[in-house]
């Protein structure tokens, strides 16, 4: 099952359908389609009364006040246990990390990845199980607009670091970690990027020679050619100034982010199952004409480890790649909430980080793990703390030199589904 199919289901995407019903004659009456307000409205403070009861005595939601972290600690140390639902296998050693400094918390984190923490939270919680402590995972309109929206989970930003996030990355809903959908190329046969605009992979000198993970089985990779969708005037514009002409769309094809993906699909591109595999395609050793691979910034980490040779493409017109965000929030009627806020905090790194602070490797272990905390596992080139005082990792400093697009929740609740349907449509023929 993949994610979207899940939410067709669910009760939620039932109700907002309805909503969106509402929101289209309400725009009309008024002589203009008022679709905004109605579909930015997310995170409501309705909560049922097992919920506000919950929230009260946790103090959480509406009811967050002056964090008391010597109380917190307190509290969570008598609750003794924080159980947490994640997308990532690297959570389990953040757990472990974790006990180090509080061995008296267990930590029972389930490694689900994106669709299963988003059916395990959604069907619990419809049965009345209310089991974990922490959410913690991608796919951006799912949480903000199920999850956030819906009060399955409530937004928890730790104090001490409430100003050392920006607004972007803290509301809704707390970013634990942002990585990116990127271009790579082998630096071995190519002296530099051999690209500057992005309509240049649909050309023949391309043809078989793109590859990518398959958006139907990764999450990330479906934002990433999603937002391409989302950015149709920029593709528009970049098709004209690569050829010197305007665009003629293909029949059928409502705008040129999404002719992108037709003739991209339509020029034999290669499709495989595995991000290592996709990365290993365009950055092993060895060949002489080597495809350009769209895939998972963190995966550049693979030139030490592999001994590949990737390098960024970049700058490319009209974007170096997608942004994406991994969220993080507390559940609803957690059962452990102290101890949650607690993780949460852990998970964001020791506050004496600035950005003069030297880390080096190895950096989940010793003294580098102690400053770390629980940003220790995922500390690699391509992946970002939401934190504006944390140094980027040796080899990550392109991160802030490239222009990239950045994942819209709404964007994807919406419009994600069709772009969706429209991949499997044009691959299959």
């Amino acid at each position: 099952m993949n994610i979207f199919q899940y939410l067709k289901r669910s009760k939620f995407m039932k109700k907002t359908q309805k909503i969106l019903v509402l929101c289209l004659i309400i725009g009309l009456a008024a002589g203009s389609f008022a679709f905004t307000s109605c579909s930015r409205k997310i995170a409501g403070t309705d909560y049922s009364p097992e919920m506000d009861t919950w929230a009260q005595k946790a103090q959480l939601g509406k009811y967050d006040k002056k964090q008391d972290w010597d109380e917190i600690i307190a509290l969570a140390k008598e609750e003794g246990e924080v159980i947490i639902y994640s997308s990532s296998s690297r959570m389990a050693a953040v757990g472990n990390s974790f006990n180090k400094i509080y061995p008296d918390i267990k930590v029972t984190s389930h490694d689900l990845g994106s669709v299963k923490t988003f059916e395990k939270t959604v069907g619990e919680q419809e049965a009345g199980i209310f089991n974990a402590d922490i959410i913690t995972t991608g796919g951006s309109g799912n949480f903000i607009y199920d999850l956030i929206a819906n009060n399955r989970v409530v937004n928890f930003v730790p104090s001490m670091f409430a100003d050392r996030i920006a607004k972007e990355n803290k509301e809704p809903a707390l970013v634990r970690i942002m990585e990116a959908i990127v271009f790579m190329y082998n630096t071995e046969v190519n002296d530099a990027p051999p690209i500057t605009n992005l309509w240049e992979l649909t050309t023949e000198a391309y043809r078989g020679k793109v590859v990518i993970k398959d958006p139907l089985a990764s999450l990330s990779n479906l934002m990433g050619v999603a937002t391409i969708t989302q950015h149709a005037d920029e593709m528009k514009k970049a098709y004209k100034d690569f050829t010197g002409e305007d665009i003629v769309l293909s029949e059928g094809v409502p705008d040129a982010g999404y002719e992108f993906l037709y003739r991209l699909l339509h020029n034999d591109l290669i499709i495989l199952d595995s991000g290592s595999k996709t990365t290993g395609a365009s950055g092993k050793k060895g060949q002489t004409d080597p495809p350009v691979s769209i895939t998972s910034f963190t995966y550049l980490r693979y030139n030490g480890t592999k001994e590949y040779v990737n390098g960024l493409v970049y700058p490319v017109e009209p974007a170096d790649g997608v942004i994406y965000p991994t969220y993080t929030a507390i559940a609803a009627r957690a059962p452990h909430p102290n101890a949650a806020k607690l993780f949460t905090a852990y998970m964001l790194g020791d506050p004496s980080i600035t950005l003069d602070t030297v880390i080096e490797k190895p950096f989940t272990e010793g003294k580098s793990l102690e400053i770390l905390q629980g940003l220790a596992p995922y500390y690699e080139i391509g992946s970002v703390s939401p934190r504006d005082d944390v140094p980027l990792p040796e080899g990550g400093e392109a991160w802030n030199e490239m222009n990239m697009w950045v994942v819209d929740p709404e964007y994807m609740w919406y419009d994600a589904p069709k772009v969706q349907d429209f991949w499997i449509k044009e691959s299959a023929r």
